[in-house]
């Protein structure tokens, strides 16, 4: 099993009602920022580790479990709303860095937060590197009534028990599970994350620590009008970083495409835009090193 450099510990915040689990690596220094570091849909902070490893030991890190994800448990619901995320970082950024601007990171729909977010609260941002965020296709008013059929028809196959993530029967399952995903994930990495990604529920059976209402859609058409507001006011310096394996026509079919994601971003001022070869979406797994480097480049 891969063996982690840099120890990480958990704190529990009480945040809107939740008690939010984050992971936190090292200690906070007079002379850098904070670095927050959040996470994409069906993943967790400890997706990180790799990249936290590569980096100097005097960054002090947070990374929360978005609510429903990891050790940030909730009860009662039956789906989430994307602005909920928003408010959530605010109230965390509030929590551990109050009056004081942070740099921000974030992977995939972490990456969508961290954009939408750094337009909104653009004073509490330093600097902000997006991994491969590229928001959601344009949509059109006319698709309102299919979608909100379909969240109603989603939510009760939730509440009648078919609508549920897999059970594995070991850690060495859940790991070939996250291979499968990403056949660029090495075996040691793949064990280390399952034993975070997954909890053992009984004997011979492992759960994904991920709440199923995940699955059911969101009841609102995404607004790229909305998007783009957001992105003209982020006043903070951006590092976009893209892989060369990047995954949106398999995501989208061809509906949203990366050079749509390009002509958005060209409202952002101050922009540096590279490319991490020989890496997939799940890039702070394939090129750890090599993202560390980007990340220290431009925060320091």
């Amino acid at each position: 099993m891969y063996q982690a450099k840099r120890l990480f510990h958990s704190e529990f915040i009480p945040i809107r009602n939740l008690s939010y689990h984050v992971r936190c690596w090292g200690r906070p220094t007079p002379t850098k920022k904070i670095l927050f570091m959040l996470h994409g849909w069906m993943d967790i902070s400890a997706s990180y580790q790799f990249v936290v490893d590569e980096l100097s030991e005097d960054f002090y890190i947070v990374a929360p479990d978005w609510r429903g994800f990891g050790l940030t448990e909730v009860k009662g619901i039956d789906n989430f709303w994307f602005p909920d995320y928003l408010a959530d970082l605010d109230f965390l950024i509030d929590h551990y860095s109050p009056g004081e601007s942070v740099n921000l990171l974030g992977h995939s729909m972490g990456g969508n937060v961290a954009m939408l977010y750094s337009g909104i609260r653009s004073e509490k941002i330093n600097r902000l590197i997006n991994l491969e965020g590229f928001g959601m296709p344009s949509n059109n008013p006319s698709q309102a009534p299919e979608r909100y059929g379909s969240w109603i028809d989603e939510l009760k196959k939730l509440h009648q028990g078919k609508l549920s993530l897999r059970v594995y029967q070991s850690q060495k399952e859940v790991a070939e599970r996250l291979i499968k995903t990403n056949p660029r994930l090495s075996k040691d990495k793949a064990l280390w994350l399952a034993q975070h990604w997954g909890i053992q529920t009984s004997e011979d059976q492992w759960a994904i620590l991920g709440h199923p209402a995940h699955k059911v859609p969101s009841a609102n058409l995404s607004k790229v009008e909305e998007t783009l507001a957001c992105y003209e006011l982020i006043t903070a310096p951006v590092l976009m970083v893209e892989a060369t394996d990047n995954s949106m026509s398999k995501w989208w079919k061809n509906r949203y495409e990366l050079p749509e994601f390009h002509e958005r971003i060209k409202v952002i001022s101050n922009l540096t835009q590279v490319m991490v070869e020989n890496a997939g979406h799940m890039l702070h797994h394939d090129q750890p090193a090599v993202l560390a480097n980007h990340i220290e480049r431009f925060l320091t």
